[in-house]
């Protein structure tokens, strides 16, 4: 599989350990930055993981901002993008097992190395079940996007 990442400036201190974990699973990284410490906007990181993802070019993506939070938030402004923060390995795996979560948000500040490995793992194990009740409700969040969203750019 091949795994869009991105960070802020507060999520890069992670960003070498969740590519590691990601490596070490057998998968392919697409780094989408950013590449040091410099400040820059988790709005602009999310938009080009979830592009990653909505073009093809990465069949998942890993977020990390300081909490998690803002670039869920901003990725999940992407039709298409289903991002939550995950700082437990239940939520990781089951998000996107029930609702095809395709992005995980992890908050730097929030957890450590270890953690993000474990969650990483999670959610890169985890495969949709397809059972009919979250298709269901998946095709229900997929209407709302097309009632109440607008096209990303």
């Amino acid at each position: 599989m091949r795994v869009a990442v991105g960070c802020d400036h507060a999520g890069f201190p992670l960003k070498a350990d969740v590519i590691a974990a990601i490596r070490a699973l057998g998968h392919e990284v697409h780094d989408l930055g950013t590449h040091d410490d410099e400040a820059v906007d988790y709005p602009d990181i999310a938009e080009a993981v979830g592009r990653a993802v909505t073009a093809g070019e990465a069949e998942r993506g890993v977020i990390a901002c300081g909490s998690g939070v803002g670039a869920a938030i901003a990725a999940n402004k992407l039709p298409g993008i289903r991002a939550a923060t995950c700082h437990d390995t239940f939520s990781a795996r089951q998000g996107v097992e029930d609702d095809d979560m395709n992005v995980l948000s992890l908050g730097a500040r929030v957890i450590g190395p270890q953690l993000a490995r474990e969650l990483v793992r999670a959610f890169l194990d985890a495969r949709f079940s397809g059972a009919e009740r979250h298709v269901r409700r998946l095709n229900k969040v997929r209407a709302l996007e097309q009632r109440f969203g607008r096209p990303a750019g």
